[in-house]
């Protein structure tokens, strides 16, 4: 790789950028600025000044200098610190994040790219957190944060509990798994919220499985949002008195 390729992917992760931050602030697309860092494409000189403005680095340096050639440059003290805690590191999927997910799940860079954290009642593990969307799994609310593992296939599932189910046509989607003993070929996805239908997945379809470990909300959005969900529920129930009683005249 050509030095400015290699400084220009430093100083985005000494930022901790992803490469669509990275190319916004720099008023590119970011299939280009991923042309840069793979030396398949030279920066032009606009770009470089505007990296050299950002960064206060030299467009001397840029183009002759391996800004991250030192023992202790800042990629190497987090290489370390990842090496020393990478068991623990949760990768965490945001909503705006959801659609790359789908096609970077498997990406050791894209995954690579997002942000980490770690909660301390939690031991070593595959773990991952996505934001959830939707009243579905009341009183888990929209915008809840589920921490979960990675389980393998049909057989690590346990009936009837929460996962977070990756499918190819489904996007990201959390729900109660129930399993078909008689056939490994497919799951059923089942809401809290009992104003959802229940629906079949094929097990084909499913690219990845996380089972839920913690729920992280905002105080007091959970008990708030109880309250909105048991005012549904009455009111559903009033709707179907009153249907009964119609039906009792008729």
């Amino acid at each position: 790789m050509s030095v400015v390729c290699q400084n220009l992917k430093y100083l985005r992760k000494q930022k901790a950028w992803t490469q669509q931050e990275f190319a916004d602030k720099l008023g590119i697309k970011r299939s280009l600025l991923g042309a840069y860092e793979e030396e398949r494409a030279e920066p032009r000189t606009e770009i470089l000044e505007q990296v050299s403005d950002m960064f206060r680095v030299s467009i001397d340096d840029l183009l002759r200098r391996d800004l991250g050639s030192q023992k202790d440059s800042f990629l190497e003290k987090r290489r370390q610190q990842k090496l020393g805690s990478a068991r623990q590191a949760i990768q965490f999927v945001p909503v705006k994040a959801a659609a790359g997910y789908l096609a970077g799940y498997n990406d050791e860079e894209f995954i690579e790219e997002l942000n980490t954290f770690t909660l301390p009642m939690l031991g070593a593990g595959d773990y991952r957190a996505f934001e959830i969307t939707g009243d579905s799994m009341l009183p888990v609310t929209s915008g809840s944060v589920i921490v979960c593992h990675k389980v393998e296939g049909w057989d690590e599932i346990k009936n009837n509990e929460t996962y977070v189910v990756v499918t190819a046509r489904g996007g990201i989607v959390f729900k109660r798994v129930q399993k078909n003993n008689r056939s490994k070929s497919k799951i059923t996805l089942a809401s809290d919220n009992e104003q959802f239908e229940p629906y079949g997945v094929d097990m084909e379809d499913v690219l990845e499985l996380w089972q839920s470990d913690v729920v992280i909300s905002k105080a007091g959005q959970q008990s708030r949002m109880s309250v909105n969900h048991l005012a549904d529920m009455v009111s559903s129930l009033q709707d179907q008195v009153s249907l009964l009683k119609k039906k009792l005249k008729d």
